[in-house]
């Protein structure tokens, strides 16, 4: 009896036929007709169009500069603080009063010339860490070694950490402070003023920041220099308070650079003067406004 009722009422529903040739849309408030094909195209900018289109966006940006931090690395190893000189010395001395004796009978001959020499290093080492040396005995007549009669060869001398540049106070020598990094900094003439910054430029066209600093590397004053741009991502911006002469917004992006030989030539218009300077000698050379947007990209060494 159930099917029989089920199967009366599935043939009282009429058949409904899709239309050919359109698709039957579910009903909604308000009908509109829409076009043949739902995708949207943008508009193809061409020509005098697209130009105006960057003109405009360059517009609301601002002008936009590139700057060069170039740096000069280390060639030295650091000057340790008085305080780490202290701690270095009671850590030497610990490790030789509590390490094991050397045995030198395995490496050396007895009363050779080496066994001789590495004695006396070996009392100028504690002597260096203890303040004394304590005499050594020798195991056949029980006599002192003297160090003195052991070898006539001349100490080495070690090389002053202070160069020429250094003792001059030439601050264009890229041999200057050795174990501290040095950046370029140039002087250009800005609004009447001699002004100290890194060296930049400003983008011309479409150009990327990256193809403006490899531009500007490749300008007249940086032809004999030999520098590596580390990556196409600036390092920092920074934004003058005071806006361009021609009422914009000016923003510089930074990039790093390392110098690998050469120096600087100024070429009387893109750079007057030069100096490579450390970061606590940049602070004394640029504007106060330029040193505080700059100096989280320095080192501190």
């Amino acid at each position: 009896m159930f099917s029989r009722r089920v199967l009366g009422s599935c043939r009282a529903i009429p058949k409904v036929h899709p239309v050919q040739g359109a698709s039957r849309r579910l009903a909604t408030v308000a009908e509109t007709e829409t076009p043949a094909s739902t995708s949207t195209v943008p508009p193809v900018t061409t020509g005098s169009a697209q130009q105006a289109t960057t003109q405009n966006a360059a517009e609301r940006t601002g002008i936009i500069h590139t700057g060069i931090v170039l740096n000069r690395h280390p060639i030295l190893t650091r000057t340790p603080t008085k305080f780490e000189r202290a701690y270095y010395a009671y850590e030497s001395r610990i490790e030789r009063a509590l390490h094991n004796p050397f045995p030198y009978e395995f490496y050396f001959r007895p009363g050779s010339l080496l066994e001789g020499k590495f004695k006396k290093e070996e009392r100028e080492r504690e002597r260096k860490a203890f303040g004394y040396a304590p005499p050594r005995r020798s195991k056949a007549n029980d006599a002192v070694l003297t160090p003195d009669a052991v070898s006539t060869e001349e100490p080495l001398q070690i090389m002053p950490r202070r160069s020429e540049a250094d003792k001059k106070g030439d601050v264009k020598s890229l041999n200057r402070m050795g174990d501290r990094n040095l950046y370029l900094v140039v002087m250009n003439k800005e609004n009447g003023k001699d002004v100290w910054k890194f060296p930049q430029t400003e983008l011309s066209g479409e150009e990327l920041l990256h193809e403006a600093v490899k531009r500007d590397l490749r300008s007249p004053y940086a032809l004999n220099m030999d520098t590596w741009v580390v990556s196409r991502i600036p390092v920092g911006v920074y934004k003058p308070p005071s806006a361009n002469p021609s009422g914009k917004d000016s923003y510089v992006f930074f990039y790093k650079a390392h110098i690998l030989q050469g120096q600087v030539r100024p070429d009387g218009k893109s750079v007057l003067d030069f100096a490579w300077l450390t970061k606590q000698e940049i602070q004394a050379k640029v504007d106060e406004n330029y040193w505080h947007g700059v100096r989280d990209i320095l080192s501190d060494f």
